[in-house]
């Protein structure tokens, strides 16, 4: 992943990959979140990079990256200098749950996704009969399965953006927790 530079010396840059199984809402959520406008997107071919300045001090470098089964075999070439994760369930879409859970699982097993920040993004809650987050929390055994990170399951909805923000700002809490616990561990090896 490259490094965009930002305006401003002082704001951190933060690489956050935004993954889920094709048609979870990958892309239009990410594009809510930048443009703050609705755009019809077509399937990811490949992944789309954009970077969100949500506060000064922390720029986001977000690597949407296709969902479809070919394009999940090269998810883990992502992970290298990855802060935070952000992965999108599609709440509706029963049939397909647990190969959901299965790729999230595959991808935290990642040796470069070591103890990094998990949102999981319960997309599509304005769709009735859609999955709350309490029902994804417990579907994907998330308690087990992100144990040694912190994370949490935001409920949202990417056409409207109820519950993007929310979500972001609590990954982006997350995220400068982790990349000071490990810029503290970097300067320790500096020092020894």
């Amino acid at each position: 992943m490259g490094l965009l530079s930002s305006k401003n010396p002082k704001t951190k840059q933060a690489q956050i990959l935004l993954l889920g199984l094709d048609s979870a809402g990958k892309s239009t959520l990410l594009y809510k979140l930048k443009l703050t406008e609705d755009i019809v997107t077509i399937p990811t071919i490949g992944f789309n990079v954009e970077m969100i300045e949500l506060e000064n001090s922390l720029s986001l470098t977000v690597w949407d990256i296709g969902g479809q089964e070919k394009m999940r075999t090269v998810w883990e070439h992502y992970c290298e200098n990855t802060d935070g994760l952000m992965y999108v369930v599609d709440s509706t879409d029963k049939q397909r749950l647990e190969d959901s859970r299965r790729e999230l699982k595959h991808i935290l097993k990642n040796e470069h996704m070591k103890n990094v920040p998990i949102i999981l993004l319960a997309n599509k809650q304005d769709v009735p009969g859609a999955l709350s987050a309490e029902d994804v929390t417990r579907m994907f055994r998330v308690k087990k399965l992100c144990s040694d990170r912190s994370w949490y399951v935001q409920p949202c909805c990417a056409v409207t953006g109820d519950g993007l923000m929310e979500g972001l700002r609590k990954l982006t809490g997350f995220v400068k927790s982790h990349m000071k616990s490990r810029g503290d561990t970097l300067a320790f090896f500096k020092q020894n």
